[in-house]
């Protein structure tokens, strides 16, 4: 065979699902190839980058790498964003790229740039096949990458000529192996400090749902009765309903639940991600008593100096010491400062829950009917801007990934091709995307995408005409921002030139019901609001203000 279904033979064998993308003339023959799979499904985007993101949310649902594909130059870095975003999100891919024969690239010649070394810095590996024999091994350790902890992206490219070579190769057999744990000593160590801990608190990241940690995590604080904050990504770990959830942590300025870290004696990080929340925004003094309980060793920082790490397999750990608390029973602790916690920020959660202001709407408003239309297993994905802060503080989940936010790289554009991958895998639940009017835009042309797969999701638009986060960010630093407004289209005969269900809302008491309605339509549907982001410097201000008290 050739060495381009000698590719396609080996995705197979590793039991890759999708390939998102745009294909080119460089990759001709691997689409020849990849349209006899009878197991792969290629998907055709409009663009690059909504291919990259798609792979992504189907990364960080299901734990298993989608590959994203385009051709060599444009093609490739049209991709390079998307593949950015999903590697900073530990969320496993890969990526697959054409190129010019092998012939020509040693000289300026048409389309002809390096891939490989562009690659490199936004991916976990990346490689170029020069041999047909190479490719099961390539293949077979690209994926092992893209799954391993912490999870991304590995990039493979395929010159053009290389791929019409004849090879006898056959594919690897995939294997799993079974994650490291943590050292008994050290998890009977950290027994030991949590016994003797007075004000403990748990903050857990993204690495959690990775793991899928959550059921030993809620035993964990179930018997212990310890509280939980969460990253931004980390949302649904613990059940939004359970004592013990004090909501989420990750603004730029001090929110209330900082109030739990602030007087904690002892914080165990739980599959912690540096990059969504940098340690010296709730460490400033460097002084935290801190348990690191991960897959791998904590990152070399001032504001993070662990006294002890886990390093291992979190459920093996977090069982380890629930069989010890179980054995022992837990400690009587005074955690009233907690629940007050959890009972401060439940008030602001439900403060505009019956507003009425129309025509623009509160996102405090917006986010509390949302939740009550959701299901615990539906899943919302968010874009990035202004839309994204009022999600992770306002909105809470029962369930892990039933929220999607980008966090590490933030890349605009993420939730409507993040929702048609999502919709793929998942067409029974509800599929939400939030998304401003500026990262809408970004990734307009996937709407059609959307149709053609007649994919039953909703899109939510909060309209404001302006990149609202950065006018938000620079309103707080200096006082007033710089132009950041725009104008917007017709939003209904754009959801009509597209084929898409269209509505638009404007009195705050139909919001739910019009939701609902948008959900039932057979199809995509787009939901346009006009949102109240008078409410952003109105946070700011209260933020600011916070005193520990409690």
């Amino acid at each position: 065979m050739k060495t381009s279904e000698l590719l396609v033979r080996c995705l197979e064998a590793e039991g890759i699902e999708y390939i998102f993308g745009v294909p080119g003339e460089e990759n001709a023959d691997f689409m020849m190839a990849l349209e006899q799979s009878q197991s792969i499904r290629f998907i055709l985007t409009r663009h690059e980058q909504g291919a990259a993101f798609m792979a992504e949310a189907y990364g960080r649902l299901t734990g298993n790498p989608a590959a994203c594909l385009g051709t060599l130059g444009p093609g490739a870095t049209n991709l390079i964003t998307g593949v950015a975003n999903a590697n900073m999100d530990n969320a496993p891919m890969l990526v697959l790229t054409g190129q010019g024969a092998t012939t020509r690239l040693h000289k300026e010649s048409h389309q002809i740039m390096d891939v490989v070394s562009m690659f490199k810095p936004v991916t976990k590996w990346a490689t170029s096949i020069r041999h047909p024999a190479s490719v099961p091994e390539i293949v077979r350790k690209a994926v092992r990458l893209a799954r391993s902890e912490k999870p991304g992206a590995c990039h493979i490219e395929l010159p053009e000529d290389v791929a019409k070579l004849a090879t006898d190769a056959w594919p690897m057999q995939p294997y799993r192996y079974h994650r490291p744990v943590a050292d008994p000593d050290q998890i009977e160590r950290a027994f030991t400090l949590i016994r003797n801990a007075q004000q403990p608190i748990i903050l857990v990241g993204n690495g959690c749902v990775r793991q899928n940690a959550s059921r030993e995590l809620r035993r964990f604080c179930d018997v212990s009765g310890i509280g939980v904050i969460n990253t931004f990504m980390a949302k649904g770990c613990v059940d939004a309903d359970a004592d013990y959830c004090l909501y989420t942590i990750g603004l730029q300025t001090k929110d209330v639940v900082v109030c739990a870290l602030d007087a904690a004696d002892l914080v165990i990080t739980l599959g912690y991600d540096m990059v969504e929340y940098h340690p010296q925004l709730w460490n400033a003094e460097g002084d935290k008593h801190i348990i690191h309980i991960a897959f791998q060793a904590a990152e070399i920082d001032e504001y993070y100096q662990p006294e002890l790490e886990l390093i291992g397999d979190l459920n093996h750990t977090l069982q380890a010491i629930n069989n010890d608390i179980e054995r022992l029973g837990p400690v009587e602790r005074n955690l009233s400062r907690q629940y007050a916690i959890r009972q401060q920020m439940q008030l602001e959660l439900m403060q505009y829950a019956s507003d009425k202001t129309e025509p623009a709407i509160r996102p405090q408003k917006v986010l509390a009917d949302v939740r009550q239309v959701m299901g615990r297993e539906d899943i919302l994905l968010s874009d990035v801007g202004a839309h994204k802060m009022w999600i992770a503080r306002q909105y809470q989940c029962h369930e892990p990934n039933t929220c999607l936010i980008p966090n590490g790289f933030c890349s605009m554009g993420f939730a409507l091709p993040g929702a048609i991958g999502a919709a793929l895998i998942y067409p029974q639940r509800q599929i939400l995307a939030i998304c401003g009017d500026a990262g809408f835009m970004m990734n307009v042309q996937e709407m059609e995408t959307a149709k053609r797969l007649h994919s039953n999701i909703v899109v939510m638009v909060w309209e404001d005409h302006a990149y609202g986060l950065i006018a938000w960010k620079q309103q707080s630093q200096f006082g007033h921002h710089t132009d950041l407004s725009f104008t917007n289209p017709e939003w209904m005969q754009l959801a009509q030139a597209f084929g898409w269900h269209g509505h638009r809302v404007s009195n705050s008491s139909k919001l739910q019901s019009v939701l609902q309605t948008a959900f039932a339509e057979d199809g995509p549907s787009l939901l346009v609001l006009s949102i109240d982001y008078r409410e952003n410097m109105k946070l700011t201000e209260q933020l600011g203000n916070i005193v520990c008290a409690i």
